[in-house]
């Protein structure tokens, strides 16, 4: 029989010729699980616009304002999703407050001015907010 189907939708093929054994054939390294995964992406050319190009590009600032909506989000300012009741979570936007804080720490002397100013902004104002909505 050339072709056996098994339960799970794969189909193996007899390719020798009638009369050989398989010891007669050459062995066939079979191609490596990247190389399979390689013939089934698409270029990105031919990938769809609303995937991954849809996110801004990975920087300094982009991560601190990244941070800084999250506290945001942990203030009550927005829901999670539309039409979604808001809710406080004042532990959580203090830990990312303290993780900004960290980061500005980690990072002194080697930011750029507008960078330095950016976190020592952010730093500021959610740092009052945090003061205000903790009376």
């Amino acid at each position: 029989m050339d072709e056996k189907k098994k339960d799970s939708g794969f189909v193996v093929k007899d390719k020798r010729l009638f009369g050989e054994s398989a010891e007669d054939q050459p062995r066939q390294e079979p191609e490596s699980a990247a190389a399979e995964e390689k013939k089934e992406i698409p270029e990105k050319s031919q990938a769809k616009p609303d995937q991954a190009n849809d996110y801004p590009p990975v920087n300094f600032t982009n991560f601190v304002l990244s941070l800084s909506t999250s506290a945001l989000f942990h203030f009550g300012d927005f829901p999670e999703y539309e039409g979604g009741a808001t809710q406080k979570n004042l532990p959580a936007a203090k830990q990312t407050i303290d993780i900004l804080d960290m980061l500005n720490e980690k990072t002194k002397g080697n930011l750029d001015t507008n960078e330095n100013n950016l976190i020592q902004g952010v730093l500021y104002e959610l740092k009052m907010r945090y003061v205000k909505e903790k009376a």
